[in-house]
């Protein structure tokens, strides 16, 4: 899976040419493993990670998970309010810092990967990317 594309490229992509076994490992256990099993929908994963995330103050990856919330079926409304609980207990500057990546990814609208109708992660592909003249072209697993 590769985190939630973004501009055609995923968080992975940008790491392969200097550690491709850190990538291996993002790709086979992280997205390969951890997102597949049975036990949580990718929905709640998405949600859980996110608010790791904003607890921890990584902002770097929480653009990426943000995207991929919305793609896993999490509304705006419902990750505006979960980084509103947030900041009671993960911290109000990690809060505000959040909503305002929040802001940015949600001003994509259309042309953020995953907030398209038209665009689906399936169980044959990796990832579909559209690039600016909406071609569409599946990455296989």
């Amino acid at each position: 899976m590769s985190g939630a594309p973004h501009n055609g490229r995923t968080a992975v992509d940008d790491i392969a040419d200097i550690a491709p076994k850190l990538a291996q490992l993002t790709d086979e256990v992280v997205f390969g493993d951890m997102w597949e099993r049975p036990g949580l929908s990718k929905r709640d994963r998405s949600l859980i990670t996110v608010a790791a995330l904003i607890a921890l103050y990584r902002t770097e990856q929480l653009p990426i998970h943000l995207r991929r919330a919305l793609a896993n079926g999490c509304s705006p409304d419902e990750l505006v309010e979960a980084i509103t609980h947030l900041a009671f207990y993960a911290g109000w500057p990690n809060a505000f810092t959040a909503i305002n990546l929040a802001k940015t990814v949600f001003a994509e609208g259309e042309n953020a990967p995953g907030l398209r109708d038209d665009v689906e992660l399936d169980a044959v592909h990796e990832r579909v990317v559209v690039d600016g003249s909406g071609v569409r072209g599946a990455v296989p697993k």
